[in-house]
């Protein structure tokens, strides 16, 4: 259950991470105004919060694992909310980060 707790909040994380982003984006870059961009500040630290609440203790592990998910959740995020069409490289690539943040986060460690 560890693994599909902590693959549960980097899918939330994900989504606060992002969609802050993206509301922060709407906010300044198409003139959505301020309240877009203060809703994507608070999403933004809602993200940081919730990235400690991941079972494994070490910072760095959990920060690397997740540059994964956000490059395959930039995607879909991007694809849902604004259109985007990937490639058959940008989807490799995701699939790629993904695999890394596998191997990082859920690989056994001896000790």
């Amino acid at each position: 259950m560890t693994v599909a707790r902590s693959v549960a909040l980097f899918v939330v994380a994900a989504l606060f991470e992002i969609g802050g982003a993206w509301l922060v984006w709407q906010g300044m870059r198409e003139h959505r105004g301020l309240l877009w961009v203060g809703a994507g500040v608070i999403a933004l630290g809602l993200y940081g919060f919730v990235a400690t609440l991941q079972p494994d203790g070490e910072f760095g592990r959990i920060l690397a694992a997740y540059g994964g998910i956000f490059v395959a959740g930039s995607i879909g995020w991007g694809i849902v909310a604004d259109g985007y069409r990937p490639d058959r490289f940008d989807l490799a690539g995701a699939a790629v980060c993904l695999a890394g943040m596998a191997i990082i986060m859920y690989a056994p460690r001896g000790g």
